[in-house]
Formats: C-alpha cells, sequence, structure tokens
C-alpha cells in the first residue's frame, strides 16, 4: 500500500467513520451531559451581540453540531432572556454528514446548513463551536538528526518522510511536533473577516494552553480507546488543540483573540453554579443529583474543567466577551 500523509489519512478514515456510525456511542459532549452548557452558551452569545452593537440580521452559527443539542439549549435560553436577538439572528449549521443534518433538522428545523465555516453569509456572525476542531486533521513531524521526518501511514503503521516542517522548529532526537493547517486557516479566515465586520466566534476544545511537542493523536471505538491507524473509519480520530496558534492565526489576520481559558473558569463566570441550583430546587431528588454531578463533571478540574479550553476571537474593537474578562 502507497503511504499515505498522516492529515489526509484522518480525512479519509474521519469521513467513513461520521458516514456510517453514530460518534455518540463512543463519546458524550457537554451538551449531552447538561442543558445548562447550551444555555450558558446561549446568553454569552446574546450579551456579546450587544457587545457588537446589535446587529440585525446576525447569523448565529455552530460548527459540528452534533445532535444539535447545543443550539436547541441556548436557542431556549434566549428566547427567555433576549427576545430581541432571538428576533434578529439566523440559525446556520456548518455539517458535512447528511446522516447528522437529519438528525439536528428534527430539532432546528428553520436552521441552514453548510459544509465550510468559510461558506457562511456574510454579515455579522457569532459562532459557536464545541468539540470541533480536535477532529480536523493534523500532520505530525518528528525530529530525526539535523532534520525533520513527517510521518505518513501505510498498512496501519507509521513511515517516516524527510520533509521541512512549516514552522523553524527545535526540538530533541525523537521530538514530534503537530501541526493542523485547516484550523490554522480557519482562524485566519475568521480573523480577516472579524477585522472587516462585526462578529465573534467561540471554540471549546480539549489541548493545552501554550504551544507544545508531543504526539496527541488518539481514537475512540465502542467508547474504549484504539489504535487509531487500525480499521480506518471504524474509529473516532481526534488530537489535542493548539489553541496559542490559533490565537496568533487569528491575531495576525487583525482580529482580536481572548484564552485560551480553562473551561471550569470560564463556565463558572458565566454562572454555571448558580444556575444549576436554581433549576435543581424542585426537582426530584435524583434530578437534583443529575443536575450537580453534570456541572461538576464540566468544570472541576480533574474532570472537564482544566483540560478543555475556551478561546473566543472577535473584532478587535469590541470589549472582552463575557467569562474572559480577568483571563
Amino acid at each position: 500500500m502507497t503511504a499515505e500523509r498522516l492529515d489526509r489519512f484522518m480525512a479519509r478514515a474521519s469521513a467513513a467513520y461520521y458516514a456510517t456510525h453514530d460518534p455518540f456511542a463512543d463519546f458524550t459532549t457537554a451538551p449531552e451531559i447538561s442543558q445548562i452548557f447550551g444555555e450558558l452558551l446561549g446568553a454569552w452569545a446574546a450579551v456579546t451581540w450587544r457587545q457588537l452593537g446589535a446587529p440585525a440580521p446576525v447569523v448565529l452559527a455552530e460548527a459540528g453540531p452534533g445532535r444539535g443539542t447545543l443550539m436547541a439549549d441556548a436557542l431556549r435560553a434566549v428566547r427567555a432572556v433576549a427576545p430581541d436577538f432571538a428576533a434578529a439572528l439566523r440559525v446556520h449549521l456548518v455539517e458535512t454528514s447528511p446522516r447528522l443534518r437529519a438528525v439536528q433538522a428534527a430539532r432546528l428545523p428553520d436552521a441552514a446548513w453548510h459544509g465550510r465555516i468559510e461558506d457562511l453569509p456574510d454579515g455579522p456572525l457569532i459562532l459557536l463551536a464545541n468539540e470541533f476542531l480536535d477532529a480536523l486533521p493534523i500532520r505530525q513531524f518528528v525530529r530525526r538528526g539535523a532534520g525533520w521526518a513527517e510521518r505518513h501511514v501505510a498498512d496501519g503503521q507509521f513511515v517516516e518522510v524527510a520533509a521541512e516542517p512549516p514552522e523553524a522548529w527545535d526540538g530533541a532526537e525523537g521530538e514530534v511536533r503537530e501541526v493542523c493547517e485547516i484550523a490554522l486557516a480557519l482562524a485566519a479566515h475568521l480573523g480577516a473577516r472579524f477585522a472587516a465586520a462585526p462578529g465573534a466566534a467561540l471554540f471549546l476544545d480539549y489541548g493545552p494552553e501554550a504551544s507544545a511537542p508531543g504526539d496527541s493523536l488518539q481514537a475512540l471505538r465502542g467508547g474504549r480507546p484504539a489504535d487509531p491507524l487500525a480499521d480506518p473509519g471504524a474509529a473516532d480520530l481526534t488530537a489535542h488543540v493548539d489553541f496559542a496558534a490559533l490565537a496568533r492565526a487569528a491575531r495576525r489576520a487583525g482580529a482580536a483573540a481572548h484564552g485560551p481559558l480553562p473551561q471550569g473558569a470560564f463556565l463558572t463566570r458565566l454562572g454555571l453554579y448558580p444556575r444549576t441550583t436554581r433549576l435543581a430546587r424542585g426537582q426530584a431528588p435524583a434530578r437534583a443529583l443529575e443536575l450537580m454531578e453534570g456541572a461538576r463533571r464540566l468544570a472541576e478540574p480533574d474532570r472537564m474543567g482544566r483540560l478543555f479550553k475556551a478561546l473566543a476571537l472577535c473584532h478587535p474593537a469590541a470589549p472582552i466577551p463575557p467569562g474572559f474578562e480577568a483571563a
């Protein structure tokens, strides 16, 4: 078999996986853990919209919307607390899977769908993206002697091919460096868009606060860790997000970048625990415990609170977005 560059292997494997599998059988995302996650992001979008001058109409978009749970919860909160924003917004979803589009349409029948973030309509934009970036394909480079080799895949194994990396990295022998060119291009696109027109984007995903070497490629199959190179299309492939690199790309394009900030700190500043306490009041004990457990799972440092980060991009003259004020 001809060796295939890792990012191309990942793109092919991920397309096959999402075309034939229910990803929620392998992992659970924050919106499925607690309705409050989507509600808080809806409130975040409403406040951010006002900070941008309350443009109308405005595109409220989500990238990688899964079952549509996050957007449905966000819209419920928006209609309750910001009817003016609810009247101004137009829902757009970025999704490539026909299967998932059908699931999303059942919850969000008025939405419009696109294959790429770059295809979203011009004009004011507020973009939400939870666990979207981690699924984008990466390239990996390994330090060998005085140069670098790039990882390709052949017959379920890595094959190294001498190659020049996209950046002038230093590194010890055997050190692995990762780059997600699609994510960097996306950050540059949004940076240029937000430099020219009102807009903001909120990304929540997992990865380190600072760019760092290491092999973060991983796979889940049937809810368990699996070999990411075996049986392409049978497992969900992901890698850690380089938030610092994304922020740099957006700033170079003219936008402001805030964060990354640990998800636990971000959600706590948005009112995660008071909102959970209010919602738990009057519930059956089992439901109240479920709500509190969901909040802890999202925010506690030894669970999702520290590994997951929040990054916001926006117009350079816009105020600091909610949750990032003390970052």
